[in-house]
């Protein structure tokens, strides 16, 4: 579908949501050059906070939706390979700290609020701002935003304690659905506290070619596609067990439920979640690169196809998935964290919730047939404290 043309995608609903998942590696070029360009007062920004507080800071990346889950996919990556000698990394989605702030924000704990955002506007992204304002002595925003008119980027503007880094245009996804926007945020969070990796430049050229190999991978998925199914399980550990949640929402949203979606660790799914599974379930794990977390996220493939009782079990991976079931490889010689190879990993998903939402004749770019679940979230009552 990626390849169809524009009358085509017209047709299907689908013209903007496959350009936008296609031209995410061009992005990514993009988003290390707008970080490079920032870096030296981001790094001061951040410097100045550290120098003024006596106490390791927390760094709450937070957001609603998939904007949250940008949080959950860097929280694991920055745990292993960012400064946790000065930084506490933590990720709580803006509705959770909407609701019960008192649990989520301190006011004697120095913090930096990173906020992902594709518009800026969601009611629960400007309250989680002010809500930290009210209770949180010594506090910084980070903003990091796709709209350089929503409201969080114009507010920052006006603010000596925030600073705000844009993303490319193009990443404030026109489609219903948050592809580039997600990719883009996760990257640039990544760039900004990842401490350890000083080769970032060659991860985002992997990164960019793997993100091409997934585009080239649609023929293989819509195979996957053509089978009968009306549930599909994402499975993997670490970042990577977080990006499950990210990838099962892209179905979910793009088919509007039709297919039925469940997500988890590699581990932790057969503790009962396991039950979901039957002969019309496509189960994916995404395969770490990490070569002892690796082996869980084998262990499960293999065991749920030595049951039998999946309609087909599909390693994502990088290079070999050494797996005997079907895989879906991205090959590149410079192997990623995991935290990086989560975003051409993404796109594989993205492309078979596309595809799949097709299938079951939905339109990917307004998936919601009854337009009460919108691009940006309306009906939502925000409550004084």
């Amino acid at each position: 579908m990626l390849k169809w043309t524009e009358e085509q995608l017209n047709e299907v609903g689908g013209k903007i949501t496959a350009k936008e998942i296609k031209q995410q590696p061009e992005l990514w070029e993009e988003t290390y050059e707008i970080y490079e360009n920032h870096r030296e007062k981001l790094n001061l920004f951040l410097k100045e906070f550290e120098d003024k507080v006596s106490k390791k800071i927390r760094i709450i990346f937070t957001g609603a939706g998939t904007s949250a889950y940008v949080g959950d996919v860097v929280k694991p990556h920055l745990i292993r390979f960012g400064d946790t000698k000065r930084y506490q990394f933590e990720a709580i989605p803006t509705t959770d700290i909407v609701s019960a702030p008192h649990s989520f924000l301190k006011e004697d704990e120095p913090t930096v609020l990173v906020s992902f955002a594709r518009s800026g506007n969601s009611p629960e992204s400007v309250a989680a701002i002010r809500l930290a304002d009210k209770i949180v002595k010594d506090l910084r925003h980070l903003i990091i935003t796709c709209a350089p008119e929503g409201q969080l980027a114009n507010d920052s503007r006006l603010s000596s304690k925030s600073f705000l880094l844009l993303m490319p245009a193009l990443s404030n996804d026109k489609g219903f659905a948050m592809t580039g926007s997600f990719s883009c945020m996760t990257l640039t969070a990544l760039l900004t506290f990842d401490k350890e990796h000083t080769e970032k430049k060659v991860f985002i050229d992997t990164m960019v070619a793997m993100g091409h190999q997934a585009v080239e991978l649609e023929e293989k998925i819509q195979h996957l596609v053509d089978h009968e199914f009306d549930r599909v399980v994402y499975l993997g550990s670490g970042s990577l067990s977080a990006l499950t949640r990210e990838a099962q929402l892209k179905l979910l949203e793009l088919t509007a439920g039709k297919v039925t979606t469940a997500f988890d660790s590699s581990m932790g799914f057969r503790h009962g979640p396991k039950s979901f599974v039957n002969e019309k379930t496509i189960v994916f794990t995404f395969i770490s690169n990490d070569p002892y977390t690796q082996q869980y996220d084998r262990d499960i493939l293999d065991e749920i196809k030595g049951n039998g009782i999946a309609v087909n079990t599909v390693a994502i991976a990088q290079n070999k998935a050494s797996f005997d079931g079907e895989s879906l490889e991205l090959i590149s010689d410079k192997l990623l964290p995991d935290g990086y190879a989560a975003l051409p990993f993404v796109m594989i998903a993205q492309i078979f919730a596309l595809l799949t939402a097709i299938k079951v004749g939905n339109k990917p770019d307004t998936p919601s047939p009854t337009g009460t679940v919108n691009r940006v979230v309306k009906g939502v009552t925000i409550h004084e404290l």
